[in-house]
């Protein structure tokens, strides 16, 4: 049974696509489990635009130190080791990791805003990634704001990284906009090589004891995989770009159904930080019964036979099967 398939111009062994992760990623030894256990390409956890933003201010502190003293005071000045911590640790990590995996490797910058932290992508190429997924995470709560200005402040970022590189990159963003379809576009006319549908806000709770904002990671179930369903399907055949689709994806099953949607690889987290690495084996051992059950002899035979223009009843992802869910619902 061939699982091969292609995510941003990168030929992969399989679809299953472990993704950014601080706990997936955290060291080497869990890279190459990952890739023993059948991951496609690896993406590793994110860099943070605040992490890059704090080591320039840490720096820049650190080179005025002692300054207003006598020249030969030399020890006020830092060992480099001080100062050089997140970034250049991630780098050297991504460049072990393609040295000790045949499977790609796809390093993940995480911002919201237009600045200097963008100089990381073209770091993180030299380092060895075969592509970056541009991760932005912004929840906008000016209420001044437009929507169009909301949508160029993606784009803008987009177009920012993508002069820094040359591989490929994709944009992991969330569904809360206007006109997603639109923005899909947009980010595709602005160089974007692929969308990953779609980042999941971890949303603050109240401790009512304490009075205090919490933030505590809540794992997907699958059925967070509804809203990524969707806009894969809806999008396949509106769109010449890859198409990641995350959040939910627990089972072969669901694996399944986002390949028909027309997903070109289909990432996971929570199942692996539930169930350990070796769910990928388990996943992909149960997609290759399934397909050879029902007669397929590739993933290429399978892929968007669901998508919205593909499937026997295209308003099954618009309005109208609302109506008929509601209208159907047992009483």
């Amino acid at each position: 049974m061939n699982l091969e398939t292609t995510y941003l111009g990168l030929k992969l062994r399989s679809p299953l696509v472990p993704s950014a992760a601080q706990p997936l990623t955290e060291n080497l030894d869990q890279i190459k489990r990952l890739e023993a256990a059948g991951a496609g390409a690896i993406v590793l956890h994110s860099l943070f635009e605040e992490q890059l933003s704090l080591e320039r201010r840490d720096l820049f502190e650190c080179l005025e130190q002692g300054t207003e003293s006598y020249a030969e005071a030399l020890s006020y000045f830092p060992v480099p080791s001080e100062f050089h911590v997140g970034p250049e640790l991630y780098l050297k990590k991504l460049a072990r990791a393609k040295a000790a995996v045949r499977v790609p490797i796809i390093g993940s910058l995480n911002g919201a805003t237009r600045g200097n932290w963008m100089d990381y992508a073209r770091q993180m190429e030299q380092a060895g990634a075969d592509a970056l997924e541009l991760n932005i995470y912004w929840i906008p709560t000016d209420p001044s704001l437009t929507a169009l200005e909301i949508e160029n402040r993606y784009v803008d970022i987009l177009q920012a990284v993508r002069q820094q590189v040359r591989i490929p990159v994709a944009v992991k963003l969330s569904p809360f906009f206007t006109n997603f379809a639109h923005v899909a576009r947009r980010l595709e006319a602005a160089g974007a090589d692929g969308l990953v549908l779609f980042n999941r806000f971890y949303q603050p709770d109240l401790d009512l004891e304490a009075l205090e904002v919490t933030n505590k990671v809540l794992l997907s179930t699958p059925m967070a995989m509804r809203l990524p369903l969707r806009w894969t399907a809806i999008l396949r055949d509106q769109l010449q770009l890859s198409l990641a689709a995350s959040s939910g994806i627990h089972r072969a099953s669901d694996a399944l159904k986002m390949l028909m949607a027309g997903a070109d690889v289909t990432m996971m987290c929570s199942a692996l930080l539930r169930y350990g690495e070796q769910h990928l084996a388990v996943v992909e051992r149960d997609m290759r019964h399934w397909l050879e059950q029902h007669g397929y002899a590739s993933l290429d035979q399978l892929r968007g036979s669901m998508s919205q223009r593909s499937c026997p009843d295209p308003t099954a992802f618009e309005r109208a099967q609302y109506v008929r869910a509601v209208s159907s619902y047992p009483r």
